[in-house]
């Protein structure tokens, strides 16, 4: 397995491609847009441009990481990234987070992305599973990733506190086996999730 390699990716909505310093700048507004705020980030998160560029600027360099900016195909603009991290060599495991800016959603893009990335960890990484969390609030992603294929094992119930509520963590993972079977279409394979 070797995460040391950063591909690039293209679907027919949206290409993925490895990060680079100059990414800091158009990821700084889109992880400001108050819906990634109030869905991906914890309150007081101490994020500033100079960090944005170091750490965009260092994502060619982890090889038990793959991070990747989502763009558009027809002029490049950068919508938002797909991440494959915590790697379990053992278990043969990752997590995968992904968070889209405005522009991007709505279009299809966010569920091609997850496709490409989770795609490339089964059939080039040799992973076996690929899990997430998702707050149970955040119902685009939740759509997003169960038309991929990806089946709720559990809840963490009222486990975090956003926005002046309790609210719960969603659980959600898909396997090799399964991948194999639907290629991230479980509706159109016919296919229902255990």
């Amino acid at each position: 397995m070797d995460f040391s390699v950063k591909p690039v990716l293209t679907g027919d909505r949206t290409v993925l491609r490895p990060f680079t310093e100059a990414d800091a700048e158009p990821m700084w507004e889109i992880i400001n847009d108050p819906e990634v705020v109030r869905f991906t980030f914890p309150p007081g998160s101490a994020l500033t441009p100079e960090r944005l560029r170091a750490w965009y600027g260092s994502r060619a360099d982890p090889h038990d990481r793959l991070d990747l900016a989502v763009t558009d195909p027809a002029d490049g603009e950068l919508l938002g990234e797909v991440v494959l991290y915590e790697w379990d060599p053992a278990q043969r495991s990752c997590t995968f987070r992904t968070l889209v800016g405005p522009r991007g959603r709505g279009r299809g893009i966010g569920t091609e992305a997850t496709r490409l990335i989770v795609e490339y960890g089964f059939e080039r990484l040799g992973l076996h599973r690929v899990q997430l969390e998702v707050y149970g609030t955040n119902r685009r992603a939740r759509r997003v990733y169960e038309k991929v294929g990806f089946v709720v094992e559990g809840v963490r119930r009222e486990a975090a506190w956003r926005d002046g509520e309790w609210v719960d963590e969603v659980l959600m993972a898909v396997l090799d086996h399964e991948w194999a079977v639907h290629r991230g279409h479980p509706g159109a394979a016919g296919v229902r999730a255990r």
